[in-house]
């Protein structure tokens, strides 16, 4: 296949790989508790694999998977995209059979690999997962049938084998925590990178997902918000094959970026009414003291007046916007 130029995306080589079934759904057969067996449908889906210098664990994934949802029955195709890898990583990926292989010219990040896959996968369902050997990927079957019932399926690491950066604990508590007090609920794995979900609904939210690690925790928080079905399947989390591309100080900026998107895009009046509350009590106790002990209007005094009232009015702005785009 020759080599096709698309909006600065170098497609490769294109394998359509359809499990050898004639229906709609792939089947597999299991035995119940009594014994009995039964069949699990499967809904067809795209497996998106973004992957950036995974030159030691790209192939051995990529083999696992295909075992994996031929061994279920599944009707599927994988959606590798290389995001501007530096080492072998491409000239392992076009050496590989049955996948679609997108590259990126750069690095563009996970989220803008996730949105090209998005754009480019060709079933309604859409299964994500990591090339770092990290996610237990023979459990991506069982969270396609469980997305038949739900907007989206979310593989969260508190299986009983979880294997997690220390280093990632502390700004990661935070941001859950922040998470859950903006959405109202407990979320067991804020940004898992092991989910399904319906094309047809991230669709909608592509043009404030952005092209960063983050996608996972903006696309969770608006499905949230907006009131999808959410379901969480506890799983187990190994450590990565390969180095780690966790930068201390980026990651660090990203998280404060993370933090300040959530509050804007998803409750500007609960995160900024409260800022703008305390600045007009602050207000009130200085313009006290300017009347009953100075005798005088203070710069401090107007300052706090000024920020109080813009705040508000910012928040109440940003709302109104959120509730109308919600309605297009």
């Amino acid at each position: 296949m020759g080599v096709v130029r698309l909006e600065g995306v170098q497609i490769v080589r294109e394998i359509n790989r359809l499990s050898e079934t004639t229906s709609h759904f792939g089947r597999t057969e299991t035995q119940n508790s009594n014994g009995v067996s039964t069949k699990t449908a499967y809904p067809p889906f795209s497996l998106i694999l973004p992957v950036y210098n995974e030159e030691e664990a790209v192939a051995e994934t990529i083999a696992h998977l295909h075992a994996t949802f031929d061994a279920a029955g599944c009707k599927y195709e994988i959606l590798v995209i290389n995001d501007g890898s530096t080492d072998r990583t491409g000239d392992i990926l076009r050496s590989c059979q049955d996948i679609r292989l997108i590259e990126h010219g750069r690095n563009w990040g996970y989220g803008a690999a996730l949105k090209t896959g998005i754009r480019n996968a060709k079933y309604p369902l859409i299964a994500i997962t990591d090339a770092d050997g990290t996610y237990p990927n023979e459990r991506i079957p069982e969270l396609v049938a469980l997305a038949t019932e739900a907007d989206m399926v979310v593989g969260a690491r508190t299986g009983a084998n979880v294997q997690y950066s220390p280093i990632r604990k502390i700004p990661k508590w935070f941001l859950v925590h922040f998470a859950q007090w903006v959405v109202r609920r407990r979320i067991p794995d804020l940004n898992s990178g092991m989910r399904v979900f319906r094309k047809s609904i991230a669709e909608r939210f592509l043009n404030i997902l952005p092209d960063t690690f983050s996608f996972t925790t903006t696309i969770t928080l608006a499905m949230l918000t907006n009131h999808y079905v959410v379901h969480y399947e506890p799983i187990d989390y190994r450590h990565r094959v390969g180095k780690s591309k966790i930068k201390p100080i980026r990651d660090t900026l990203g998280f404060v970026q993370i933090i300040l998107r959530i509050g804007v895009y998803f409750a500007p009046l609960r995160v900024f009414l409260p800022v703008a509350t305390a600045f007009f009590i602050g207000f009130l106790i200085t313009l006290s003291q300017d009347i009953f002990i100075r005798h005088d209007l203070t710069e401090k005094t107007l300052i706090l007046f000024v920020a109080a009232t813009q705040l508000g009015m910012f928040a109440l702005l940003a709302d109104m916007i959120d509730k109308r785009s919600n309605r297009l």
